[in-house]
């Protein structure tokens, strides 16, 4: 098995889903966040 650069490795990683509701995280997929906007507004108010 070939080593994968760090650029592929990212770039083949699945869409993030929300913690919270499971919908796709509008963000890069090497972030933090692991709630999207909505449930984090919600979580905010």
């Amino acid at each position: 098995m070939a080593i994968q650069s760090a650029v592929e490795f990212f770039k083949n990683l699945p869409p993030k889903l929300c913690s919270n509701c499971q919908q796709e995280v509008n963000e890069m997929h090497d972030c933090y966040t692991h709630k999207c906007e909505k449930c984090e507004a919600e979580e905010n108010k």
